[in-house]
């Protein structure tokens, strides 16, 4: 179980990490999206930042459990409002968000598998 747990953490630590630079230094892509579900661009840096509070939080959670329970969580709400956000505007381009989602509920899972709740 502790693999399982460590590689899934890296893992989403890892998409999560790259998912944020890209909005950190305005990568196109990421605004592109923005701009079709309607979000203003200057939004870009507080949902980078949020992936980015993401990632370190699931690293940290390898020697503070509760902060991976509570960051994996919160990453888990983040893609399901991102998941919310392309169905709103009609888009089906949502699989990159539920592949994302899946990282975040599968770490959620198994920290609190492997460490408990707290």
């Amino acid at each position: 179980m502790l693999a399982a747990y460590l590689t899934v953490t890296i893992v989403g630590a890892v998409f999560n990490a790259g998912a944020a630079v890209t909005y950190l230094i305005g990568h196109q892509y990421p605004l592109s999206q923005m701009d079709m579900k309607g979000l203003p661009r200057k939004y870009a840096p507080v949902l980078g930042g949020l992936l980015a509070a993401g990632t370190v939080g699931l690293l940290a959670g390898l020697a503070v459990p509760v902060l991976g329970t509570l960051a994996a969580a919160g990453l888990v709400l983040y893609f399901i409002g991102a998941i919310i956000a392309h169905l709103r505007v009609g888009s089906h381009d949502i699989l990159g968000g539920i592949v994302f989602l899946a990282t975040a509920v599968a770490a959620l899972v198994l920290g609190v598998i492997h460490h408990g709740a707290w």
